[in-house]
């Protein structure tokens, strides 16, 4: 949970080249990663300098959780100071963010976003809101604090900025109990806020309390849609998610007074927060009256978003679209167009079901562009996985040039399905192959599990089992099995693996006994008798995933190979439209996809022996 436990008082404190060794060296103990030189830098000016203030402070006793990581997500607030607050005696916590910044200046007058000078990147997320942030998603998930409403406290500090006239702006956020900022100018009032927050104590007892707290668990981003759109934020934004809401929203407001036009894209890997921002941007822009309508390409993802989100107001369905639905649209009519799943973006709208005097060359890119004044784009390139799909940052942001306008790109570093586990989608990367570093052994962790079956009637016990304990759970395998219409009224098991059959999902828009319509499979009732693919399973989320590698991805010498023959995608089939080399990255991609849709465990199987053995190896290291 922290990279590093000490106190002010710790001699290492004093030791800037000591003290970033031992950062180093738990870092890549614990996550396998080394940091950059500017993280390293960040720690070596900005940690001594805190310890120094606590010192002067007379809390040099007060227990430091440097890179406290918090739970069920990727993502580390630089400092967590544990104590005893100095009234109730209760355990007491201060969230601090620190940043090196000597100036920092409104980005074109908006209060949430900042521009440092010197620091590439483009507009910063204003401190203070990032913190509070932190300290917002701590007191929803640690759950020790729950009935604990003054415990958490927050402040952004900037110890090099010695003129408080170079960050005044920042101020033009309201200080609240949860996000403050100090300077180097007013060391004395920081002071005197630490005090007020954490008396001269050993904070031991307090550092425990939060390090060993349960953790509440990741709300699915569909059961709260409803809620997310028509009444208030369901989620805590964090980092670089606000700065892409605030982003938007900024640009909103200047789209309307200068008549301009950006294009924003937001990216990032599975579990990063895509779906929230996009949820968080329609209900904020809807109860702001402004025009905005949500769009993805998976026909599963927009019904079930319809279904959860506006159930109980049949007006909300009609805000979420398809990408093909714009063809007509006029330049501009919308505020803003919020596509997400944005790699599914194909070459055109154009397909069979289209009427002739439609039938263009335009493509579909730019008809999403043309269509709002903000186009916002949420993607993960490595989920691009049939023919056609042409969603990548490169490819838009080319085209946005080549209209002549300006693009807007937002990375997310955060990671909230998979346990918040970060090193479980590095892991699955270099398995596949989508990563230039090689495969390697799983090391297991606390926050997310990975089992391996040796028969799908294991695989399928170990779901069942996770179902009993009230998890939620799917089956999903890669299209390596014919799919067939149903017969007499039911599915028909085509996943035939040995003595075990079990029929994919269901095709169509209406429930087969008890399996649910194709679009509500991983989220109805129901949907744990049939076996998921990519299409049903594509941006949706449950806690236990089963996951069966077909015969199209084999383990050989040390790696997986594809076997076309294998598969029976009928997308995939002409090799004249995708080639070999497509086809074994898309491949690498669906199982990308399905490798990463559960949020508290994995459990694999493969019909391959061979491959079997190596999982193991790999899991758990046996065979």
């Amino acid at each position: 949970m922290t990279l590093l436990r000490t106190t002010a008082a710790d001699p290492r404190m004093s030791q800037p080249d000591s003290l970033v060794e031992q950062l180093l060296s738990q870092m890549l103990f614990t996550t396998g990663h080394r940091a950059g030189e500017s993280e390293q830098n960040s720690w070596r000016r900005s940690l001594p300098a805190l310890a120094a203030d606590l010192r002067e402070a007379g809390l040099g006793d007060v227990e430091m959780l440097i890179e406290y990581h918090m739970p069920l997500t990727s993502k580390r607030a630089d400092v967590v100071l544990a104590g005893i607050h100095p009234k109730t005696g209760e355990p007491s916590y201060v969230v601090i963010e620190l940043k090196q910044w000597t100036a920092a200046y409104s980005f074109e007058d908006s209060a949430e976003l900042v521009d440092v000078p010197g620091m590439p990147g483009g507009p910063k997320l204003n401190p203070i809101l990032q913190v509070r942030g932190y300290c917002e998603y701590i007191a929803d998930f640690a759950r020790v604090l729950q009935d604990q409403p003054d415990a958490l406290a927050g402040a952004a500090y900037l110890h090099n900025a010695n003129d408080p006239s170079l960050v005044e702006d920042l101020k033009a956020v309201p200080a609240t109990t949860m996000g403050r900022v100090f300077t180097a100018a007013d060391r004395g009032k920081f002071h005197e806020f630490l005090r007020s927050r954490l008396a001269e104590k050993r904070g031991k007892a307090s550092a425990d309390l939060l390090l060993n707290s349960a953790a509440a668990p990741s709300r699915q981003l569909l059961k709260v849609a409803a809620e997310e759109v028509k009444n208030r934020s369901q989620f805590h934004l964090l980092g670089n998610q606000q700065l892409a809401v605030d982003l938007v929203m900024h640009q909103v407001d200047q789209a309307k007074k200068s008549n301009s036009k950006r294009v924003i894209i937001v990216s990032g890997g599975p579990g990063s927060g895509k779906s929230v921002i996009a949820l968080e941007l329609l209900g904020e822009l809807a109860r702001q009256g402004r025009t905005v309508l949500h769009a993805t390409g998976s026909r599963s993802f927009t019904q079930t978003l319809r279904k959860v989100a506006g159930h109980r107001a049949p007006r909300v369905q009609k805000m979420f679209k398809y990408f093909n639905q714009f063809m007509t649209a006029d330049a501009n009519d919308l505020d803003v167009l919020i596509m997400d799943e944005a790699h599914r973006v194909r070459e055109t709208s154009v397909d069979r079901y289209t009427k002739a005097a439609l039938r263009t060359d335009r493509p579909q890119v730019d008809e999403l562009i043309s269509a709002a004044r903000v186009p916002v784009f949420l993607l993960d390139e490595h989920q691009v996985v049939r023919p056609g799909e042409m969603g990548s940052l490169e490819q838009i942001t080319s085209y946005a040039k080549s209209l002549g306008l300006e693009t807007v790109h937002i990375p997310l570093d955060a990671q909230f399905r998979c346990g918040g586990s970060a090193e479980y989608l590095d892991w699955v990367q270099r398995l596949l192959g989508l990563s230039e570093k090689e495969p390697t052994a799983w090391k297991p962790i606390p926050e997310f599990a990975v089992e391996v079956a040796d028969t799908p009637w294991d695989l399928e016990r170990r779901l069942l089992e996770k179902m009993d304990d009230g998890c939620s759970a799917r089956m999903t395998a890669g299209f390596c099995w014919p799919w067939s219409d149903p017969r007499d009224g039911e599915l028909v098991a085509d996943v035939e693996i040995g003595d075990w059959a079990r029929p994919w999902n269901a095709k169509g828009d209406r429930r087969i006994g008890e399996a649910p319509p194709s679009a509500l499979w991983a989220t109805q009732d129901g949907g744990f008798g049939q076996v998921g693919c990519i299409y049903t399973a594509q941006g949706f989320e449950y806690d236990w995933n089963g996951v069966i590698l077909g015969p199209d991805l084999l383990w050989r010498d040390g790696w997986f190979v594809i076997d076309r023959g294998a598969n029976r995608d009928p997308d995939f089939r002409s090799s004249t439209k995708v080639s070999d080399l497509r086809f074994t990255r898309l491949v690498r991609h669906v199982y990308k996809v399905l490798l990463t849709r559960g949020m508290v465990g994995t459990v694999l199987y493969s019909t391959d022996e061979e491959t079997r053995d190596a999982l193991h190896r790999l899991v758990d290291g046996t065979t």
